[in-house]
């Protein structure tokens, strides 16, 4: 009986407040692209279903007009490229009275003339579709068949860098 009451008086000390708050429930996965680091590695990526306008990385600001030019973007698996979203949200099939812009800005360097080549997967398995933006990085009408989350591997001058676009369905 001794026994039985000893381990109620754990259980009951185990379950009592120690003083300090609750934890926080864990962040849900991030929206975009984790740029680098350990908890890009933890996390698997996801595709983000919302791509809310927010201050460009200062290295993708050339050409706007604003100090803190604020527009939906995706980064790059690694941070060496950006899809600014003009076209946000993205449809499958393309809306008649809008496109499907995106423009690519490299942190790295490239190469004149280089393209940037795309291959997308519709949840990053199956036939690629694949893509092929003149110039490299800058902008593109980039139209793919199916609704769903894009897994986009992307090369251009040497660089590589992966990320995933939500196409939503028309």
């Amino acid at each position: 009986m001794r026994r039985i009451a000893a381990l109620a008086a754990v259980l009951v000390l185990a379950a009592c407040d120690s003083g300090k708050p609750a934890a926080e429930p864990a962040p849900a996965a991030p929206a975009t692209s984790a740029a680098s680091g350990a908890a890009a590695a933890a996390t698997p990526p996801t595709c983000a279903a919302d791509v809310p306008s927010r201050v460009l990385p200062e290295w993708a600001r050339t050409g706007f007009s604003e100090a803190e030019p604020k527009m939906p973007f995706v980064l790059g698996d690694r941070g060496d490229i950006v899809a600014i979203v003009f076209g946000y949200p993205l449809y499958a099939p393309t809306l008649p009275d809008r496109s499907n812009k995106i423009l690519w800005v490299s942190r790295v360097e490239q190469q004149a003339g280089e393209p940037l080549e795309i291959e997308a997967r519709l949840g990053g398995t199956g036939d690629p579709v694949t893509e092929k933006v003149s110039g490299g990085a800058g902008p593109s009408i980039i139209d793919l068949p199916k609704a769903g989350c894009w897994h986009l591997r992307l090369s251009w001058s040497g660089h590589t860098d992966t990320m995933r676009l939500t196409y939503e369905a028309n």
